[in-house]
């Protein structure tokens, strides 16, 4: 039986290091039955939309995709594709391999650790607004849902793979309420894992450990933004994002993508390095439970780096085409030491979260003023408790020492709890200042909701 596998070249040296990578696989002896499809610059080119919604019913039907880079413009043009994907199909874990290559030159040796990332929430949300002309905001949610899905992912993958910890990167010392969800969940669920040593991190240490001593680590599981980051610091330790593989795993798709960039100052020199796509296409195997396969294109590309076989970016001299010719002059069957499924986990549904009591306490309205605002001291049982503007409270003492801009963030707090009513009257109350965002200030359990 086939495997039927959407394949998206993407832009740049996307086409080329595809070709590559299906050139290998083919030649493994797997039985691939392939189905192109156009992402990014190539298919607005063809189509006005950087993906179809037919390459969306395409990915949702095979279920499998192998992609390679795509563009994504800077501070402007269609968003990133690979966003997009991820989104649209549910893709929740971003999972890194990071281990070191024979004969790829690093400061460090041994690496063998993996990077889960939360693939769609967080400041990746997209909810951003230009609240006044000067003012730049951007949302950033965790949710325990979206949590508690790459969280048990993280576990259900240790435990499979024989993995003995998993530590939570965060920032809850500072973003005590969105992080401090995410470090909540972690530990609420990493107690249905006794087996598995489980610790947390906060992110800029983490930084610092991995550039000193990388080695101590086995699984790490991280928030989208800091997931991000650290993914791409990982790839540096074992030779750059031109080795580094990566997959989007969702509860029933899942697409392995090259994770460096389009190179469109390289594209059609017949230069690229394949690396990256090919290991990504080697968890792919996996994934489809082609161990013996995986295997041998693994043992293949490892005899060839050793061998000095390499690309120009990795010091060698070879081409792209070159470079895969060696690998398959190389591929011999080898037999799996074990079977794997892939990791599966039950989507978190709305019907686990918790039954929480809610007490509406106050509410924070942001306006827009040159001059710090003039506002009701009292409406209804809500009274006014001050101002702040970028995060500082205000006050006659430090006023001349602070850069203020025209957005504040103005807070009324009521003695017992309130309704969504005398929200209402206040914001009526401001006549004719300019407001731009309300959040409402709520008690769950009886503990504060806000910082």
């Amino acid at each position: 039986m086939k495997h039927q596998i959407v394949l998206l070249p993407g832009d740049g040296i996307g086409p080329e290091i595809a070709e590559a990578v299906r050139r290998i696989l083919d030649a493994s002896g797997v039985a691939i039955e392939w189905f192109h499809a156009d992402a990014g610059l190539a298919s607005i080119d063809k189509y006005g939309d950087a993906i179809t919604d037919e390459t969306l019913a395409l990915l949702t039907e095979k279920k499998v995709a192998l992609k390679g880079p795509t563009t994504t413009p800077v501070g402007g043009g269609h968003r990133s594709i690979n966003v997009l994907i991820r989104k649209t199909l549910g893709l929740f874990a971003n999972v890194r391999m990071v281990r070191t290559l024979p004969g790829v030159k690093t400061r460090f040796e041994e690496i063998d650790l993996v990077v889960v990332r939360e693939n769609i929430e967080d400041t990746y949300g997209g909810l951003e607004y230009l609240q006044t002309a000067d003012v730049g905001s951007c949302l950033k949610f965790i949710t325990r849902q979206g949590t508690a899905d790459v969280v048990r992912y993280s576990f259900e993958y240790a435990r499979q793979m024989g993995r003995k910890r998993v530590t939570a990167v965060h920032k809850a010392n500072i973003h005590k309420l969105a992080d401090g969800m995410f470090l909540d969940t972690f530990r609420e669920i990493a107690a249905e894992y006794p087996e598995i040593a489980a610790d947390d991190i906060i992110v800029d240490n983490v930084c610092m450990q991995l550039v000193t001593k990388p080695t101590q680590f086995d699984v790490l599981v991280l928030p989208n933004l800091y997931g991000d980051i650290v993914s791409d610091l990982c790839a540096g330790l074992i030779g750059g994002l031109g080795v580094a593989p990566g997959s989007n795993i969702g509860h029933k798709l899942a697409i392995f993508e090259a994770v460096h960039g389009s190179a469109p100052d390289i594209a059609g020199k017949g230069i690229a390095n394949p690396t990256a796509l090919l290991q990504s296409a080697i968890h792919m195997l996996r994934h489809l439970g082609e161990l013996e396969a995986a295997a041998a294109v693994e043992k293949a590309l490892h005899e060839t780096l050793a061998a000095g076989e390499k690309t120009g970016d990795l010091g060698g001299k070879l081409g792209t085409t070159a470079f895969a010719d060696a690998i398959i002059s190389r591929l011999t069957p080898v037999a799996a030491d074990r079977t794997v499924t892939p990791v599966r986990v039950k989507a978190f549904g709305h019907a686990e979260a918790r039954t929480v009591s809610e007490e509406l306490c106050g509410v924070d309205i942001y306006v827009k003023s040159t001059t710090e605002p003039v506002v009701p001291a009292r409406v209804g049982a809500l009274t006014y408790k001050g101002a702040t503007n970028r995060g500082a409270e205000v006050t006659d003492a430090n006023r001349e020492n602070l850069t203020l801009v025209d957005w504040w963030r103005c807070r009324w707090m009521a003695e017992g709890s309130i309704g969504q009513a005398e929200i209402v009257a206040l914001l009526g109350a401001l006549g004719e200042t300019p407001w731009m965002h309300v959040e409402k200030l709520t008690k769950f359990n009886g503990k504060k909701g806000w910082a």
